[in-house]
């Protein structure tokens, strides 16, 4: 049901609003791809089965247009898309290598183009509502492809939404636009399509030493970014200190007057693509805390490769965004959504019950070590 039809744009934002599509229930990177899991579907499942949203707060993602997606991607690079979705066996050799299509972490899947432009469609249109009401906060759970090139394919992102809705933000005015990646990957492709503007403010807390190995200690991409690269077992003490010592102090001093948020679930103790060890607490403080820096809140997802906490990480970032409180046990509509799932993985083979019945991680506190205080140091020069 699309939210709002005859309902003031003023009126849907006064609560936030939560946009998905049925496009990732039906799609898959393929059997043997980290991206096999059922993601966005579950933890819009799992949203409903906690009764956190009500279906007039809830819009069908639209699907971006070519020429949307012509603001930041490369007409030929998007025709290489849609011929590899209509007809994958004509996309040749030289293409897929040109592209990045159908190699290195990116296959051919019948919704190559129709997904990812689903999820743009869905960023793009959480703009055009914070637009239009002037202030709220808008989540598109399927967004937050970060890593996706104008002419190609990168780290499983075949398009880049959080690019798109920054630029549609741009021409339509903004001037303070403070973009906040928490994926365990360094959204590289944002940092080197916007980091020379200095309308827009890059911060990315992730991995160091971690594919695309960029976002180095020190690195200021085209001169508005800032990065926060971490040691492996990142704990949540340490990332309560880069909160209060770095994120929120930098929107403190930008006064930003949108705040896009890129929520990655892969820092995530049990993700099977990073060395981090945060509970998805330590994401929903931050959530909790950084939505109250701007008038305009657009959230997206992003990584994460483990379906239970990836699900039970993204349920909490919408409570998060709504005031809500974590249950402490999780309603038998809500575990079941939960038990359905299978992860034919190390980790997901004898999953422990508390992914069933509980939201909330247990704690995983630590000491905030040297490194985590350079870094934070370091992007407050």
């Amino acid at each position: 049901m699309a939210a709002g039809a005859l309902t003031p744009v003023t009126d849907m934002l006064a609560r936030p609003l939560l946009i998905g599509s049925e496009i990732y229930r039906r799609s898959t990177y393929g059997s043997r791809h980290p991206l096999a899991i059922p993601r966005v579907s579950t933890a819009l499942d799992l949203i409903w089965a906690l009764q956190a949203v009500e279906p007039e707060r809830y819009i069908d993602s639209p699907r971006a247009t070519l020429d949307q997606l012509a603001r930041f991607h490369d007409r030929d690079y998007l025709a290489a898309l849609e011929l590899a979705e209509r007809d994958r066996r004509q996309l040749s050799d030289e293409d897929r290598r040109r592209y990045q299509i159908g190699i290195n972490g990116n296959p051919i899947f019948p919704e190559i183009l129709s997904r990812p432009s689903t999820a743009a469609g869905g960023t793009l249109k959480g703009v055009a509502l914070l637009h239009e009401a002037g202030g709220g906060i808008v989540h598109n759970v399927g967004g937050g492809t970060h890593h996706g090139r104008s002419n190609k394919a990168s780290g499983f992102c075949y398009l880049n939404d959080p690019v798109l809705g920054m630029l549609d933000l741009l021409d339509r005015g903004y001037e303070r636009i403070l973009y906040v990646d928490l994926d365990a990957h360094h959204g590289d492709g944002v940092q080197d399509a916007l980091s020379h503007d200095p309308r827009v403010l890059i911060v990315s807390v992730h991995e160091a030493g971690r594919w695309p190995y960029t976002g180095v200690l020190g690195d200021r991409g085209g001169g508005h970014a800032r990065n926060i690269p971490v040691p492996p077992g990142f704990n949540d003490d340490e990332m309560d200190f880069i909160l209060d010592a770095a994120l929120l102090p930098l929107a403190e001093r930008f006064a930003p007057q949108v705040l896009i948020l890129q929520l990655g679930a892969d820092a995530l103790a049990e993700d099977p693509l990073s060395k981090l060890d945060l509970s998805n607490g330590s994401l929903w403080r931050a959530v909790a805390a950084l939505k109250r820096m701007a008038p305009k809140v657009l959230a997206m997802g992003g990584g994460g490769y483990n379906p239970w906490s990836v699900a039970r990480a993204w349920a909490g970032n919408w409570l998060a965004l709504n005031d809500m409180a974590i249950p402490e046990r999780l309603p038998f509509a809500a575990e079941t959504v939960l038990r359905a799932l299978h992860w034919d993985h190390s980790k997901g083979r004898e999953p422990p019950e508390h992914w069933f019945t509980t939201l909330a991680d247990p704690p995983r506190p630590g000491p905030v070590r040297e490194a985590v205080r350079l870094a934070v140091a370091d992007v407050l020069r």
